[in-house]
Parts: C-alpha cells; sequence; structure tokens
C-alpha cells in the first residue's frame, strides 16, 4: 500500500527540485549548513512537493482516466481512493507548515503562500498555455525559500540564488515542454492549455531548446556572481552536455524516448549542479 501511494506521488521524482533546495541552503551558509537546518529544509521540500504532486493527481483524475497514457495510474484505475489521496495531501501539507515553523517564523508564514503556489499549476493548465511556466516558477521557490530557511530573512547578496531561481524556471518549463508533447492531440481535443497543442510540435520544441539555452546562461550567471570555482564550472560543464544529450532524443516525429530525457536526463541536471556547488563551496573552492 505504501509503495502506491509513493507511486502516486512519484516520489523519486524529488531529485528534480531537492537539489536545488540544498544549493540554496549550501549559498546562504557559505559551505555546509547546521545539520538540523538541513534536514528540515529537505523535510520541507519532500513534503511540499508530496502535497503537490497528490493535489495534481486528485485535480486531473478524470482528465487521467480518459488518457490512454496515463489510465493506469492510481487513481483512476483505483489502487488508491480519492480519500487516501486527500489524506495524504492534507497530512502533507500540515507536515510541511510544521516543519516550516521549525526553520523560523518567516518561513513558517509563508508555508501556505507557498504552497498555494504549488496548487495552482494543477489548474492553471484548464486555462492557460503558461502553465509550464508556473510549474517551473514552483520548482524555482526551492532555493529561495532554503536560503531563508538557513538565513532567516533576506539580508545578504541574493543576486546568486535569484539567477539560480530564474534558471530553475526556464529549466523546468523547458522539460516540461518535452513532456507534453505526447499529450498534444488529447489536449487538442479536450480543450486543455499546453504549448504544444497550441504550437505544434515542432515549435514547442524549439521552445524547449530556447528555454534551456537561457537556463544554461542563468546557471553561468550565479557562477559568475560567486565566482566560484573549477568545481562548479566541471558541474555546470556536465549539466549543459546533458541538456544536449536530453534534445538529441526527441524529435517532432520520434517522442519515444521522452522518458529518457525527461527522467534521466534531467535528474541528473539537478544532481550535478548541487555537487558542483557544494564541492565548490565546502571544500576549498574560491566562492
Amino acid at each position: 500500500m505504501i509503495r502506491r501511494y509513493l507511486s502516486l506521488v512519484k516520489f523519486s521524482h524529488s531529485v528534480f527540485a531537492l537539489p536545488f533546495a540544498l544549493q540554496g541552503a549550501w549559498m546562504a551558509s557559505g559551505g555546509v549548513p547546521e545539520l538540523s537546518a538541513l534536514a528540515w529544509v529537505v523535510f520541507c521540500a519532500v513534503t511540499a512537493r508530496t502535497a503537490a504532486m497528490g493535489f495534481n493527481r486528485l485535480l486531473d483524475r478524470r482528465i487521467d482516466a480518459e488518457n490512454p497514457r496515463t489510465a493506469s495510474r492510481e487513481l483512476p484505475s483505483g489502487q488508491v481512493s480519492v480519500a487516501g489521496a486527500v489524506a495524504l495531501v492534507a497530512i502533507s501539507a500540515a507536515l510541511f507548515v510544521a516543519g516550516a515553523f521549525q526553520l523560523n517564523a518567516l518561513c513558517g508564514y509563508l508555508a501556505l503562500p507557498v504552497l498555494g503556489v504549488l496548487f495552482s499549476y494543477s489548474a492553471f493548465k484548464r486555462f492557460s498555455s503558461l502553465a509550464h511556466l508556473v510549474l517551473g516558477l514552483s520548482l524555482a521557490i526551492a532555493p529561495l525559500g532554503a536560503w531563508l530557511a538557513i538565513r532567516g530573512d533576506l539580508h545578504g547578496d541574493l543576486r546568486p540564488v535569484l539567477a539560480l531561481a530564474l534558471g530553475v524556471l526556464l529549466w523546468v518549463a523547458g522539460f516540461d515542454l518535452i513532456y507534453a508533447c505526447q499529450d498534444v492531440d488529447f489536449d487538442r481535443e479536450r480543450g486543455l492549455h499546453s504549448i504544444p497543442a497550441r504550437l505544434g510540435l515542432k515549435n514547442a520544441l524549439q521552445l524547449a531548446k530556447t528555454f534551456h539555452l537561457l537556463a544554461f546562461g542563468a546557471f553561468l550567471a550565479q557562477g559568475l556572481l560567486l565566482s566560484a570555482g573549477p568545481p562548479f564550472w566541471v558541474g555546470l560543464a556536465a549539466a549543459g552536455a546533458l541538456l544536449v544529450w536530453e534534445h538529441r532524443l526527441v524529435r517532432p516525429g520520434d517522442l519515444s524516448k521522452v522518458d529518457a530525457a525527461f527522467f534521466t536526463a534531467n535528474g541528473w541536471v539537478g544532481i550535478g549542479l548541487f555537487v558542483g556547488l557544494a564541492v565548490d563551496l565546502s571544500f576549498g573552492g574560491t566562492v
């Protein structure tokens, strides 16, 4: 049963947001953060994502049931009950708010507005093609929230963490465009708003490339603003190579490798960027 709930919220996909939250914590600390604060940052990142993903699955359960690609998901297939999913969302949201207050009062007071942003993505695609950017914003909050979690205020040079947040927003929007290409016909039939449904596969994939090029530029700006050392640049180079590989895997006439592009490549992008920054800050980099 636990495995079904973990699958419902794609728990393993926490790898997308968590490395960027950790980057925010490392930058706020100038190195390895205090371990209890770091543990609460991880706790909040995971519970917030679980609440948001569960809410998304709840809101989309009827649409998922009609889409052959998603009909086997836990809610439309009956593997998880609606009541069980509601309970998961409520418990995860409550744990996130409680964890935020454990960090500091400012994080606690901002917890509910943050959940509002995270939940808004689920409804946005019903009336706007900008939903991809809203998803990007949802993950871009992670490094900013981690900065506040460690610092407790907005003092200090925020430019590097803001550059990181912008990079995350564009990176997520880009890979969500690729993922949405799988449902272009279904979205058009159901009147759902997505950029691939509106612009077509070729234009959507080109826009995804543009977003990822801009994201790489934002990550580059982050390193320059930090006067980063070699470990950061090695991580950035690896992330750039993964993004190039991602776009070589998908074409308008061949979406068979979307899963490798979406899950494998992007999972390692975040990890590579975090490892480069963490090594640079923690073990003698020039930051």
